[in-house]
């Protein structure tokens, strides 16, 4: 059967591939992403393109490497009043990077692309929409010592999946294409179809868990006021 390799060590899109049945191994992109940019012709490209320039360029990098096998690229861009933001270099810059987003909308653009050799059999970004509440700099000043430097990992500056959804007044999209694989349309395309595991390969939850049986007593009441 086909290698499948995603082109990528993050944990978040390793994680949510491996949460999916998606039997892969990982490697590392060896790219200098503000080289693909500027190459690309950076602020002239849009963010959505730029997402796609970058997410084949790490699938391109590895497929090289591994010719036989399917290899799984994926990067995200967060634009902002028409600029690509990049990750805050520290958290300064993540302090800005909050303030500068609070009360304000901003769209995250996921792209991702299945390479082969040296051809790209197949690519697509979603987009999602976020918009933050209004933060006074000393809630922002909280925030950042509770989520410490895992932030810095992220172009907004806040990781959704933790303390991070605090910072938000409306969220249009899919889970997926905020933390960076965009699963939905990735999974049922056709060469990996044969990836993903069969369900009895996936692990059955704990014993206690698998069956849940309310006795008559423990059922709760029709009328709810006599809950």
């Amino acid at each position: 059967m086909t290698r499948i390799i995603l082109a990528s060590t993050s944990p978040f899109r390793k994680m949510l591939l491996k949460n999916a049945g998606v039997h892969f191994e990982t490697e590392s992109a060896d790219i200098d992403e503000r080289a693909v940019e500027e190459a690309a012709g950076g602020s002239g490209v849009s963010p959505e393109d730029m997402a796609t320039i970058l997410a084949e360029a790490k699938a391109n990098d590895v497929a090289a490497r591994y010719p036989e096998a399917l290899v799984i690229g994926a990067d995200q861009t967060l634009s902002f009043r028409e600029e690509i933001l990049h990750k805050p270099a520290d958290m300064d810059e993540a302090r800005r990077r909050l303030l500068a987003l609070s009360g304000k909308s901003h769209e995250l653009n996921s792209a991702v692309v299945i390479a082969r050799g040296d051809e790209v059999l197949w690519r697509h970004v979603s987009i999602a929409r976020l918009t933050m509440r209004e933060l006074s700099p000393e809630f922002v000043g909280r925030h950042l010592a509770e989520a410490g430097h895992e932030v810095l990992k992220s172009v907004g500056a806040y990781q959704l999946e933790g303390v991070g959804v605090q910072l938000f007044d409306k969220i249009e999209g899919d889970y997926f294409t905020i933390v960076g694989l965009p699963l939905l349309p990735l999974l049922p395309h056709p060469p990996l179809l044969p990836h993903l595991l069969p369900r009895h390969h996936l692990p059955h939850p704990h014993p206690s868990k698998r069956h849940l049986q309310l006795r008559p007593h423990q059922l709760l009441p029709l009328n709810p006021h006599q809950w």
